[in-house]
């Protein structure tokens, strides 16, 4: 089964000028009952936010919080006392477990920045709090699926408290792979830019595709294209 989520049809939400935000799943003020969330991955929101402003310092518990830059730089920093500036080919994972507070600033007085912020249900309450951050290059996910965040940490991806793989990709106009789930798994692939079939249903930029059941799915790029792909249990 494929479900597609249309970009337009995500929630919106705006904040004096500084912030846009298109929302996934349920999030703040948006609430659609049919959309609280997909397996263990509960928010993907895409945030453009304006040169020289951000969100101030605020609490999470209990969430396994991952920020993927698409342009622009994020300055982050914690009650832990981390400190890191994250820019595009960058992701950062936050482990909220018993609690943290964060700040995301966008410090540039040019540019705005774009980014996915991903939360993600962990397996384990309670755990310790914890911060990572890692570059990947393009060449590392061009045409290919690159693991960025995983479980057990193989690959040099990032660990998280759940059974979990994301993947980011790069693929050229005209390459086609095949992914494989194992038994039992789900997907979800998040479109950034570009145009995509999957198993014959066209995505354009900022689309998901939810995929149940499948087995395996075949994505083409019709022009370059940028997309994650979550692999859940």
């Amino acid at each position: 089964m494929l479900y597609l989520r249309k970009s337009e049809d995500r929630g919106y939400a705006e904040f004096g000028g500084w912030l846009k935000s298109r929302h996934t799943f349920s999030f703040s003020e948006y609430y659609d009952p049919q959309f609280m969330g997909f397996r263990d991955l509960r928010v993907i929101n895409q945030d453009w936010i304006a040169k020289d402003s951000g969100f101030p310092l605020h609490p999470h518990r209990d969430m396994e919080i991952i920020t993927y830059v698409l342009s622009g730089t994020v300055e982050h920093r914690d009650s832990l006392g981390n400190v890191g500036q994250i820019t595009a080919g960058e992701i950062q994972t936050m482990h909220a477990g018993t609690g943290i507070r964060h700040s995301e600033y966008n410090p540039s007085k040019t540019d705005d920045l774009r980014l996915f912020q991903i939360w993600i249900v962990p397996d384990t309450v309670g755990a310790k709090p914890g911060y990572t951050q890692q570059s990947f290059t393009r060449e590392q996910k061009l045409n290919q699926f690159k693991l960025l965040v995983s479980k057990d940490g193989r690959d040099e991806s990032q660990k998280i408290h759940q059974d979990v793989d994301l993947y980011a990709s790069v693929f050229e106009a005209g390459t086609e792979r095949e992914f494989i789930f194992r038994p039992g798994r789900g997907g979800w692939l998040q479109l950034a830019e570009g145009e995509v079939e999957v198993n014959g249903k066209l995505l354009k930029s900022g689309d998901a595709l939810a995929i149940q059941e499948e087995g395996a799915v075949k994505i083409k790029a019709l022009q370059e294209t940028e997309f994650l792909l979550f692999d859940l249990h």
